[in-house]
């Protein structure tokens, strides 16, 4: 990987290299942290600024996910220290931001009162993450945690180990990715993405009933669907569904809108008119060559 060079650690900015953590930092041995993430590009048609998708919504949700870890860091603050961390960097090529919260004190007890909490930020290149051809997928054998269990709403980096898991358990059996079935025996999502079908002209996600993470880029596409017309059902999808729907994609920050062409050993057809143009809209967007949604790309202006 290619990581930009300066990083945010420790409440000023540093070579990346330099950010570094103790062996003994309580979030590592607990996963207390939480963390978000999100692209920008340089501006295809203005080299003398970064663009960066829902920025704001990206900063309120690990806002959000920080209060879960009893960690009061307001989206603002968020907001701003990437602004920085970005002019700071100038990247030249599409990359992705990671900042993450965290209990960063040496102890050993496993909680989240009395203890040191800490936020850094860094970034990385980052092109395709999945290939935009489509990906094949196998149903995981292991289920996605249940809210009453675990605070899905929030990005918690303990969540991860299941995630881990599925996709490895997806890749040494021959395919890209894996999706996760709920406690319900629901599909609930993929490894790191949100999963989307479309079924008799109509676009079906797992709803926020299914113990999904409730993502952005998910929530982008609902609103591109319902503008351009196409009706939008979040509600319990079925295994057997998937195996015969007419289209499936994945969607995520990184994934950005990956369409997939497999799951198990069912073929799904080549055409998928509804994907492609619930991309091209989507990518028009985050390029600034859309006159719609201006206000879901911040710019940032650079030396």
């Amino acid at each position: 990987m290619s990581f930009l060079p300066i990083a945010y650690f420790r409440h000023q900015f540093v070579p990346f290299a330099e950010a570094n953590i103790s062996i003994a930092t309580h979030a590592l041995h607990y996963g207390t942290g939480a963390f978000g993430g999100l692209r920008g590009i340089p501006d295809p048609n203005n080299p003398a600024q970064i663009l960066l998708f829902r920025l704001d919504r990206h900063c309120q949700r690990l806002s959000n996910s920080a209060r879960f870890l009893h960690y009061d860091l307001p989206a603002d603050k968020i907001e701003s220290i990437i602004i920085d961390f970005v002019k700071q960097n100038s990247p030249k090529t599409p990359f992705y931001i990671r900042p993450f919260v965290f209990t960063s004190d040496l102890g050993i007890a496993p909680r989240l009162h009395d203890i040191e909490h800490d936020f850094f930020v860094y970034g990385l290149e980052l092109g395709d993450y999945l290939s935009p051809d489509g990906v094949t997928c196998r149903i995981s054998s292991w289920n996605r945690q249940e809210d009453r269990s675990f605070p899905l709403r929030g990005k918690i980096s303990g969540a991860y180990i299941t995630s881990s898991l599925a996709k490895t358990e997806a890749k040494q059996s021959g395919f890209d990715e894996a999706i996760l079935i709920n406690s319900q025996g629901k599909v609930c999502e993929a490894s790191g993405m949100n999963i989307f079908m479309v079924r008799r002209g109509k676009l079906i996600t797992p709803g926020s009933d299914q113990d999904i993470l409730e993502g952005i880029t998910r929530d982008s596409i609902i609103t591109l669907a319902k503008d351009a017309g196409i009706e939008v059902i979040e509600r319990p999808v079925d295994k057997s569904e998937l195996l015969i729907a007419d289209e499936v994609f994945l969607s995520g920050t990184a994934a950005k809108i990956t369409p997939v062409k497999q799951i198990e050993n069912y073929k799904l057809s080549e055409k998928k008119p509804m994907t492609e143009m619930l991309r091209d809209k989507l990518t028009a967007i985050t390029e600034n060559r859309s006159s719609d949604y201006q206000d879901w790309v911040y710019a940032i202006p650079i030396d």
